[in-house]
């Protein structure tokens, strides 16, 4: 499959300066890294905010929107250069259909990542979807079982309509904690990680705000309730991700094919029951 063609990042440019500012900071420290290239690959549920995160990191419509459309099938990857560092990201469709994982949908993602490095996961929800139930565990563990464990120490939570009022009797710093812990949890159980294992309560939660009702500071940068700015905030983390010493994913064969292919898609089976 041919990569995508890298485009100057035109949209930098619409952001606000102090935005601007905060960006070139986080390029030239992944560059004195001597990283010039990040491949960020986006996944979730269906109409979490996939496609409008990646539109606001990039500040142009790069990818298509339609909340009166169910999602593509295929993923995207659209790449953009911006004084010698090039970003890619990844956009895909959602992987519950009915009620179940998609397998298909999960083939045809793991096809377009063949031979590419993933070194970035950004998994996306919503902070006001007030529940988690096994649909959300069923994806978790359909990421995992496609790219394995070690993926999700290359990973960041996405919170998206984070400018959502709390339920009543909570401050929005007490809501953030509450849905945060409770997708802590799934991913611990839904990425058949161990007790003992630390790795889901390291993964980064970011509050995003993609609507172009987001308020604004005195600088021009689209703020969240609590005051932060939140574009420069997720791109900080995710820099602060791809610098943490953890190996990014090589989507090879192997990785695709599993010891034994004929195995795959039998490990859904319980969750599956466990959701009818």
């Amino acid at each position: 499959m041919t990569s995508a063609i890298t485009r100057e990042w035109v949209g930098f440019n619409t952001f606000a300066a102090a935005t601007q500012t905060q960006l070139l900071q986080l390029l030239k420290r992944l560059k004195e890294e001597n990283v010039n290239k990040l491949t960020i690959l986006v996944m979730g549920k269906c109409g979490v905010g996939k496609s409008s995160t990646i539109n606001s990191i990039l500040g142009e419509r790069a990818v298509t929107v339609n909340a009166f459309q169910s999602e593509g099938l295929s993923p995207v990857m659209v790449s953009r250069s911006r004084t010698g560092f090039i970003l890619n990201l990844i956009d895909t469709p959602g992987l519950i259909e009915e009620g179940y994982i998609n397998n298909q949908t999960m083939e045809i993602i793991k096809n377009f990542l063949l031979n590419k490095t993933i070194d970035i996961l950004l998994y996306v929800d919503r902070i006001d979807t007030y529940r988690v139930d096994n649909l959300d565990k069923m994806v978790i563990r359909a990421i995992t079982d496609s790219f394995g464990k070690e993926i999700w120490k290359r990973a960041l939570i996405v919170l998206t309509h984070s400018q959502s009022s709390p339920p009543d009797g909570l401050s929005y710093d007490e809501f953030f904690s509450i849905r945060s812990e409770a997708l802590v949890k799934v991913v611990q159980d839904g990425a058949w990680l161990k007790k003992y294992d630390t790795v889901a309560s390291t993964i980064p939660f970011v509050l995003v705000e993609n609507s172009g009702s987001c308020n604004k500071n005195v600088d021009g940068e689209k703020v969240l309730p609590n005051g932060i700015a939140w574009i420069p905030n997720l791109v900080k983390t995710i820099v602060e991700v791809a610098m943490n010493g953890c190996k990014s994913i090589t989507v090879d064969k192997k990785l695709i094919e599993g010891p034994n292919p004929n195995e795959r898609g039998k490990r859904y089976i319980p969750l599956i029951l466990a959701f009818q």
